[in-house]
């Protein structure tokens, strides 16, 4: 369906295909979601998915001929054809199923990182980095050799260019980096960045994990060698991610697991693996997950993602608002125009996780922590921030109800 073509969809007539946002706590306190960076909420078609699976249709798949494993079969290889078309993947089978977006970078760095990198490489990555796009790579790095450099962001926010400039190098083998901080809400310049990498024969994997429940993604326009994402970020179940990756690569990677699957013949003197996708989805692989995010794939792609992407900014921007007026309020990340449905902030003197626990008695759903990115909250010189996300169920409504209650919040505890 073109991006353009799709109808419009009222919130109140959305919001009623997700039953846990139809319900109060804490003493009749409407629940209010805010966590959408963290996991988002599940849509009756995605539950009743995974619920018909489990009733009528379970089986290993590709492992049987009888009905059941064929009919299984079908609709986990159903649902590659879904996240390949939702992402412009040229071909189906250079997606992989993975456990999550981390599992997807582990499978890079310990498959292609190990079998390219050596002593004086460098990988290239942000500041603002997920520790799930930190971690492996300093596993790797430790391993091989390879040094992994980061790349700072400036004041407001933004990814530093001129820095990203300077540490880019015939050394670079690698850059790996987020489309949109979890923290920041920053938009990353994707393909200014590829641009770069290309320009020393670096390769590139783009964490699209806050990008692409959220906006158009087009992994052939961004050309980045490898994409990658989760399942649970965009209305599907947790337990599934996605790595993209081009076709030449992935076939020059050795495989990252072996055993059940992955394997085209096996003796006693080695093993050959198989072709793509299974070289690569070694064992039983999430099969109801799989189909859960195909539902979700077909929900989301039912509802314009630009408008998505409008919507979670206008409501950002509101937030940003109301949250200036605050006295000792910090907003942490870029101005409106760069950022995404994420809105982290500090209060002077007020401990973060005070907050959250206050917000959370009043029905308020929000992150309190470093959100697994310690090298940027250091960078910031705090040590932990509240995050309030949102997605395309959350109302300005619900904004406004936040910013009185969290004005509330900091009158009691100044």
């Amino acid at each position: 369906m073109n991006e353009n073509s799709k109808k419009n969809i009222s919130l109140a007539d959305l919001r009623q295909d997700f039953p846990i946002l139809n319900q109060t706590i804490h003493r009749q306190k409407p629940l209010v979601y805010f966590d959408n960076g963290a996991s988002t909420q599940h849509p009756n078609v995605v539950i009743d998915a995974m619920d018909q699976c489990y009733r009528k249709t379970y089986s290993n798949v590709h492992r049987g001929i009888h009905y059941l494993s064929e009919q299984a079969s079908a609709q986990y290889e159903a649902a590659r054809l879904k996240v390949a078309a939702f992402i412009n993947a040229p071909v189906p089978e250079s997606v992989i199923f993975t456990a999550g977006t981390t599992m997807a970078i582990n499978l890079v760095a310990n498959s292609w990182g190990r079998a390219n990198l050596q002593p004086g490489d460098e990988v290239l990555l942000t500041i603002c980095e997920h520790h799930s796009n930190i971690v492996p790579w300093q596993q790797v790095a430790a391993a091989t050799g390879a040094q992994v450099l980061f790349a700072d962001i400036t004041d407001d926010g933004l990814l530093d260019m001129d820095d990203l400039r300077r540490k880019i190098s015939n050394k670079t083998k690698m850059v790996a980096f987020m489309a949109v901080s979890n923290v920041l809400g920053t938009i990353f310049p994707v393909d200014e960045i590829i641009a770069l990498a290309k320009s020393v024969g670096a390769a590139t994997l783009v964490d699209a994990a806050q990008h692409v429940p959220h906006e158009p993604t087009d992994v052939q326009q961004w050309d980045a060698d490898f994409v990658v994402f989760s399942g649970h970020k965009i209305l599907g179940p947790s337990g599934i991610g996605v790595l993209w990756g081009k076709k030449e690569m992935l076939e020059s990677m050795p495989p990252f697991l072996g055993g059940g699957s992955m394997i085209d013949q096996v003796t006693t003197a080695g093993f050959t693996p198989g072709e793509l996708p299974a070289k690569f989805e070694a064992g039983t692989p999430p099969i109801v997950e799989a189909i859960g995010l195909g539902a979700a794939i077909d929900y989301i792609s039912s509802v314009s993602l630009n408008a998505i992407a409008d919507h979670e900014k206008a409501l950002s921007a509101a937030l940003v608002a109301r949250l200036e007026k605050i006295e000792g309020l910090t907003v942490w990340g870029p101005p409106p125009e760069y950022r995404s449905g994420i809105v982290s902030f500090t209060i002077r003197d007020i401990a973060a996780q005070d907050l959250a626990i206050l917000l959370d008695q009043k029905g308020f759903a929000i992150r309190v922590g470093h959100h697994c990115a310690m090298p940027l909250h250091q960078r910031l010189g705090i040590k932990a921030s509240c995050r309030a996300s949102f997605y395309l169920y959350n109302t300005l409504e619900e904004v406004e109800s936040f910013a009185d209650a969290l004005e509330a919040v900091v009158k009691r505890l100044s």
